[in-house]
């Protein structure tokens, strides 16, 4: 009889109990996150090679999760969104599809685009988390800067390439020749999204040397020596990026790669400051200022 009881009096606090958890739960996840930042582990995250792969593996499967969710999201406005993509060559009526499968294909690739950009963040932090069990409070807290920074610098490039690259590049494309522009869906939602991406990826290329360069893999000295070598080898890469190697569309995308490059000596400068500073005092003795 007691035990009927106490079920019928669980059952009508469970509304209550329910409430309570959901009203308490960002606060005890804040609450957690707080001491997660706090903490100093690195030097009791030790762990086995396979408890890595163990641990990374979780990782990488919320990051599926999350990937299939925003990409599930993305299905409602994907129609509107190919519509915005395909303005530089007057709408989604100038496009053909020649494949019977081409229309779907061209739906899923830039569903899958959209819902990547959007998920980016949730990805960074991720990535984040698995690393900054390895790390001190004070890494912990610059390097969660990385999460906005990077999304940023995506979504920089793949806007710079949509309003300057590609109406600067499409002109030259369709009047090279006297031959007549039909252009399939399949071609040009390949072409553009593939861009956007590469150019993206790489607008993240300050945020790597600045990781590398706090971490004292890379020094500012090294990168300000080496920059005609780095003017050769982004000229090779805008060249493999870019669909023709006219000097024009070569030129739109070296530029910005070119100054990003600069603006990294500099970010790498300020790593290399923030590492001395953070370093113990035992080793700033020893340490020699960069040149």
């Amino acid at each position: 009889m007691t035990n009927v009881f106490r079920n019928i009096f669980r059952a009508a606090l469970f509304p209550f109990a329910l409430s309570y958890r959901i009203l308490a739960t960002p606060f005890i996840l804040t609450k957690r996150a707080w001491a997660f930042l706090a903490s100093d582990s690195k030097e009791s995250y030790k762990k086995e090679v396979w408890d890595h792969i163990e641990d990374l593996r979780g990782h990488l499967l919320r990051i599926v999760l999350c990937l299939t969710l925003t990409v599930g999201v993305s299905f409602y406005f994907t129609l509107p969104l190919m519509d915005y993509l395909a303005r530089p060559v007057g709408g989604l009526p100038n496009l053909q599809a020649i494949e019977v499968t081409e229309e779907i294909g061209v739906f899923m690739r830039v569903a899958l685009t959209s819902g990547f950009i959007i998920s980016l963040p949730y990805i960074a932090f991720e990535f984040w988390w698995f690393a900054a069990k390895g790390l001190s409070s004070r890494e912990k807290r610059y390097t969660l800067l990385i999460i906005p920074t990077a999304s940023f610098l995506f979504v920089l490039g793949v806007a710079f390439t949509y309003f300057v690259l590609i109406p600067a590049a499409l002109p030259f494309l369709g009047s090279f020749t006297a031959i007549s522009q039909f252009w399939a869906a399949k071609e040009y939602f390949g072409f553009i999204t593939s861009l956007m991406t590469w150019i993206g990826v790489f607008f993240e290329f300050p945020l790597v040397i600045f990781a590398l360069s706090y971490l004292g893999i890379v020094s500012p000295a090294t990168l300000a020596q080496q920059w005609r070598a780095a003017i050769v080898v982004i000229a090779i890469v805008a060249a493999a990026v870019t669909p023709t190697v006219d000097p024009v569309n070569m030129g739109l995308v070296m530029l910005p790669m070119i100054l990003l490059y600069f603006a990294s000596i500099g970010l790498s400068h300020l790593a290399a400051a923030m590492r001395r500073r953070s370093a113990p005092p035992n080793q700033k003795r020893k340490s020699k200022p960069e040149v």
